[in-house]
């Protein structure tokens, strides 16, 4: 019987781990969710985008330019998250950090066929160093408190569904 116990006891703890976290190498998760005060970016337009205004949604920041190939790679799958509709109370905001003009950003866009996300752009490139960014791209996740929960370093298939099954834990 404590043969069994022990057993049943094992197998729920690698099954919970199994859904804490996607086997992405890149995919870090915050112990102690960090608060960013002043999150403040640009639309296409040069309008303000206060994240305080999005609490109570998943945030998704990914940081990314038009030269950076990887971020090439890994934007249509993004594009295609920001539309699964597993994930109703996602939000991503693609900024640009590359400090290219507007029609740079609007022609990569446009070449891979971007249609669910907007521009933004991190002109002074404040928030690179708000959020200690060592590359791009990288993406941050933000629980419903406005908190960093997680970060991807990297590219990563953001149609993985082990990915996406453990976002909705979130959403």
């Amino acid at each position: 019987m404590k043969l069994l116990i022990i057993f049943i006891y094992l197998i729920t703890i690698n099954f919970s781990y199994a859904f804490e976290k996607p086997d992405l190498k890149n995919l870090v998760l915050i112990k102690n969710p960090k608060l960013y005060e002043d999150v403040i970016f640009m639309d296409i337009n040069q309008k303000n985008v206060n994240l305080d205004d999005f609490r109570g949604k998943l945030i998704i920041l990914n940081f990314w330019a038009t030269w950076c190939a990887p971020c090439k790679e890994e934007m249509p799958s993004l594009d295609s998250l920001q539309s699964n509709s597993k994930l109703s109370n996602l939000k991503i905001f693609p900024i640009n950090i590359g400090q290219e003009d507007i029609y740079k950003s609007e022609s990569f866009f446009k070449k891979l066929d971007i249609k669910n996300l907007n521009i933004y752009i991190d002109a002074p490139i404040t928030l690179a160093k708000k959020f200690s960014l060592r590359g791009i791209p990288t993406s941050i996740i933000l629980n419903k408190e406005g908190k960093e929960f997680a970060r991807i370093i990297g590219s990563i298939n953001f149609n993985d569904e082990e990915f996406i099954n453990w976002l909705k834990l979130y959403n």
